[in-house]
Order: structure tokens, then sequence, then C-alpha cells
């Protein structure tokens, strides 16, 4: 199982993520009719054509998935409990159709969990890169996880 324990995790830790991914125009057409968002800036290309951008954005919520998915085969597969949330999300750029992005993690606190003491709470910060190396989306993300079998 690549996923890591509770203890298994420093402060600090960053995880640069080998999994790149170029988001194509039917994961974003695909993604947004899937949610049930109609919004033209992800879906219509005609009336995208004279907004700032001159054509569709990639939907931010399939970045936010992506930033996250990308990231749990070397951080959380099979070791976590249960995603407690999501905080400070941001998307400070876009992304477009044939972007390609890389993730990386970093660590940034451990606590005990005072409910479950089985278990421990990692709060990871999670950013997504363009290929330009651009930032073009962070968030933190709360994760209860398992303690390593006694």
């Amino acid at each position: 199982m690549p996923g890591l324990y509770f203890e298994e995790f420093t402060v600090g830790q960053t995880f640069q993520h080998g999994i790149r991914r170029t988001i194509t125009e039917a994961d974003n057409v695909w993604f947004s009719a899937l949610t049930h968002n109609p919004a033209p800036l992800h879906l219509d290309a005609e009336y995208m054509k004279n907004s700032e951008f001159g054509q569709r954005i990639v939907n931010s919520c399939l970045t936010l998935a992506f930033m996250v998915g990308i990231s749990i085969g070397d951080t959380t597969v099979g070791t976590t409990v249960a995603n407690l949330g999501w905080d400070e999300v941001r998307f400070p750029k876009p992304l477009f159709h044939g972007d390609t992005i890389h993730i990386e993690t970093e660590v940034l606190e451990l606590r005990d969990s005072k409910s479950r003491p089985d278990n421990g709470i990692v709060i990871f910060a999670h950013r997504a890169y363009n290929q330009h190396d651009v930032l073009v989306g962070e968030c933190k993300r709360s994760a209860l996880m398992m303690r390593k079998p006694k």
C-alpha cells in the first residue's frame, strides 16, 4: 500500500508527484456536464471568443479534483479514514484545453484526533502548476489518517 500512515508524515515534507496530466476538451466538457454545470465559460467556444481569455477555461472543480486526485497515490491511498475538508481553495490563473498540470503537496500540520485516538489529522497544501510552472490552483486539505497498526 503506497499511502503513508500518520506517523510517517513530517511537517514541511514535500512531494513532487510524478503524474502529469494534459487537460483535454473532452475532460472539461464531460466533467461540466456530469456535474450539471452549464456555465458558458466552460462549454461555449463562441461565447468565450470575445472574453478576456479568448477561449473556454477549464472548470475549476475539475482542477481541484485533479489536484487532490493526483496527490493521493504518493500520500494517502489506503491509509485515509476520511477527507475532512478543503480550505483556502484558490485558482490564481486559468487552465485551458491542452494545458498539462503537475502537482506538489506539502505537509503543513500534524495533530492528534481528539475524538479518534487511533487516528491523526494531516493538513496538506496541494498546488497545481501548468506546463510553464505557473501556479493555477492551490488548496489546503484536512485528512483523517490511520496510525500504524500495533
